[in-house]
């Protein structure tokens, strides 16, 4: 399925009023089957679909490592994506005890629950990274994107080290587009450990226990923290970096990891 659809629109400026074709992002629905039981219907982007369940998996807890996945087919016209794992934890209900709406774009779900903090462990992590790295990767973030250049209505995540995109993704929701990249890393086995995770979007208190879920130091972003993802990010131990514009950006949390003394722009 294409990820665009081209709608005809009234377009009014000051001196005309006629008609033109625009290009809007798809929304999809896509359903993620858990050992047989229907665990959550996710609007997103119509691609890279199978990494968005894999990384949404990940990303809440119920799986730790691509081996406890022993099978996954993906119906793209039902939109369906039926995953089996080694161990069922929809059993007895307890799963769905703890879900969660979040502040999504639309209606996020999430299946932790903030007494979950209580058992993450902090993010570890030796990375240094200078004002002039971070400057450079969000310009080629933000170039990144045909999608968002195309329709203006995507988001977009990437995982990164001090020089480099490695890993980008795009989707309606900006919680689908962290969860299509970490499901990448977990199924192409990229490592995660001493890098960074980039998003267009807000920074919210989910946001942050998918980077710490992943044990990602270092989070970006063009836009604003909430405070409970300041919070979040000090007790997590991330380095939390938003509002990355221009020449200038704020930091939020883990500013160890800042290095001021190394000025020069990278190459």
């Amino acid at each position: 399925m294409e990820p665009t659809k081209n709608v005809e629109v009234l377009h009014i400026d000051r001196e005309t009023v006629g008609s033109r074709t625009e290009s809007t992002a798809r929304e999809f629905p896509l359903t993620i089957m858990l050992n047989g039981e229907q665990l959550v219907t996710v609007l997103c982007s119509p691609g890279d679909l199978e990494a968005l369940a894999v990384g949404f998996l990940y990303s809440e807890g119920m799986i730790r490592a691509k081996e406890e996945i022993t099978g996954m087919s993906l119906d793209g016209e039902l939109g369906i994506v039926r995953i089996r794992t080694a161990e069922d934890k929809t059993q007895n209900g307890k799963l769905f005890m703890k879900r969660v709406l979040t502040t999504g774009c639309g209606r996020g779900m999430a299946f932790y629950s903030f007494a979950d903090l209580d058992r993450k462990k902090k993010v570890l992590s030796d990375l240094r990274v200078t004002p002039a790295e971070v400057l450079a990767l969000s310009r080629r973030f933000q170039g990144a994107s045909e999608l968002y250049r195309t329709t203006h209505g995507v988001h977009s995540a990437a995982l990164c080290d001090t020089r480099e995109i490695l890993v980008f993704a795009e989707d309606i929701g900006r919680h689908n587009a962290v969860d299509k990249v970490i499901g990448r890393c977990l199924r192409e086995e990229i490592p995660v450990a001493d890098r960074m995770l980039m998003t267009s979007g807000r920074i919210s208190s989910e946001i942050l226990f998918k980077a710490a879920g992943s044990n990602i130091p270092v989070l970006i972003s063009k836009s604003a923290p909430t405070d409970m993802g300041v919070e979040l990010a000090r007790e997590l131990g991330i380095t939390l970096i938003g509002f990355v514009r221009g020449g200038g950006m704020n930091v939020y949390a883990g500013e160890e990891r800042i290095d001021l003394r190394r000025v020069s722009s990278p190459g």
